[in-house]
């Protein structure tokens, strides 16, 4: 690998690093709990929420502009761990508001450059409108009213509490955040009749302009950056296992695309910027009787090959995690 493509490689090594801890938390409940749905939200009537989770994920190769995949160099070992907590609270009836930090490690070896680094990562803090009174879940449909989703309206966001390039920092691998305030919509439409559930989450994100004058250490002529507005659909598709005890196994499979589009400096388009990447990810949740406690094990895998992906790193992530609904 030559040395121009060596450096587009870990920059867009830290390009993952700094986006994916946002997406990548085991999230807890869903209208009826059990640990299905998509966000970090409050099953319906109950008080609270704490979370944690653990993030190990692994780099391997990445996605040119034009979509073709390369891998990386033999001999490199490229790792993230990422420790989540998260805590949600309902503070109306119909409205709840929540709140994750992860903290960072990073472990790389990458062409010859080893680096271990860590910090805390990008802060995420949620609102959550719940657009319905009862319970979604059903065990058989008698009506056509029993077919409608529970639909959540929220709004997400991100505050740069993380190491960014515009820092000082030594390099590309020690970055844990992006820098950037960002606010997303959300939509999350989340149905079970027993012993299936789907769901469906939209989120459309705005980066907020900020002023530069740093460069992972280096100081440089004051400039005015922005990333590009981000998109964000996942769908997945469940079953629910009840065991002699009413505890419940819940298996899922989703699918998820995330894009990105190019960013600007001074009002003019950045062409190095902007991407997309889509992955399939599996989940277990083991949940007790009374849907107090949820144990989640759960990995997601980005589709290797071309065209599946543009400038952003191919990553496996694998989650453990555990929450506690307080009623």
């Amino acid at each position: 690998m030559n040395r121009k493509s060596q450096a587009r490689a870990i920059l867009l090594l830290a390009g993952g690093i700094a986006i994916l801890p946002l997406s990548t938390t085991v999230w807890a409940a869903s209208c009826c709990g059990g640990g299905s749905a998509s966000s970090l939200l409050l099953p319906k009537f109950s008080r609270a929420m704490s979370d944690a989770s653990l993030d190990i994920e692994r780099y391997d190769g990445f996605w040119n502009r034009e979509g073709d995949h390369t891998p990386d160099p033999p001999g490199s070992d490229l790792n993230q761990y990422r420790l989540n907590l998260g805590y949600a609270h309902r503070f109306a009836p119909r409205w709840q508001g929540s709140i994750t930090i992860p903290y960072v490690w990073n472990r790389n070896d990458y062409a010859g450059l080893k680096s271990s680094t860590s910090g805390l990562g990008d802060t995420t803090l949620g609102i959550w409108y719940e657009n319905f009174d009862g319970i979604q879940c059903v065990w058989k449909v008698k009506s056509p009213r029993d077919l409608i989703p529970a639909t959540y309206f929220g709004a997400t966001l991100t505050i740069p509490t993380g190491i960014s390039p515009y820092d000082d920092v030594e390099n590309s691998f020690d970055i844990t955040g992006r820098g950037f305030y960002r606010l997303d919509g959300n939509i999350l439409l989340d149905k079970t009749i027993y012993p299936w559930n789907a769901s469906l989450l939209l989120s459309y994100g705005t980066h907020f302009e900020r002023s530069v004058n740093r460069e992972y250490g280096n100081y440089v002529e004051p400039y005015d950056r922005s990333l590009g507005d981000r998109m964000l659909a996942t769908a997945s598709l469940g079953y629910t296992q009840f065991l002699e005890s009413m505890s419940t196994l819940t298996y899922t499979v989703a699918w998820s695309d995330l894009r990105e589009n190019e960013g600007e400096i001074d009002g003019q388009r950045d062409p190095a910027s902007g991407f997309r990447k889509r992955s399939i990810s599996a989940t277990i949740a083991f949940a007790t009787f009374d849907r107090d406690w949820v144990l989640k094990l759960s990995w997601s895998h980005a589709l290797r090959g071309d065209d599946w992906g543009e400038n952003f790193p191919t990553t496996d992530v694998y989650t453990v995690g555990v929450s506690h609904v307080y009623r």
